[in-house]
């Protein structure tokens, strides 16, 4: 059950903005930048994200057919921004797991609240 439709244009149009400048710093958040399919336009959008071994996992909060995660599939890749640095990523996976293996312990229950089992899962270069 991914986050309501009223609750997610208000997150696209409120919090987004408020969370931008600072979500590539702060642990567990980062800003992925993306080109729009049809448009060819830059956008950046704020996104919970975790280290998994050699791989980033996105929790797909609004669900899998989100804008974003069409985008980024589509490309095939995608830039991080990641705690101070700009990583590429490439071979986004969208995974359905609803034990929610792939982040920390400590976020399984709070994504279950919300109804998140799935995650987009994007590769990392070696040593990244």
């Amino acid at each position: 059950m991914p986050i309501p439709a009223p609750v997610a244009r208000f997150n696209r149009v409120v919090t987004n903005r408020v969370t931008k400048p600072f979500a590539g710093r702060l642990p567990g958040f980062a800003v992925v930048r993306h080109r729009g399919r049809k448009s060819g336009r830059a956008y950046a959008t704020p996104v919970n994200i975790f280290r998994h071994g050699d791989r980033y996992v996105a929790a797909l909060t609004y669900g899998p057919d989100c804008d974003w995660v069409r985008n980024v599939v589509a490309a095939g890749e995608c830039e991080l921004d990641v705690r101070g640095r700009t990583v590429r990523l490439t071979e986004p996976e969208i995974v359905h797991d609803p034990t929610r293996a792939a982040v920390p312990p400590a976020v399984r229950p709070i994504l279950a609240v919300i109804g998140v089992t799935d995650f987009l899962h994007l590769k990392a270069p070696p040593g990244r």
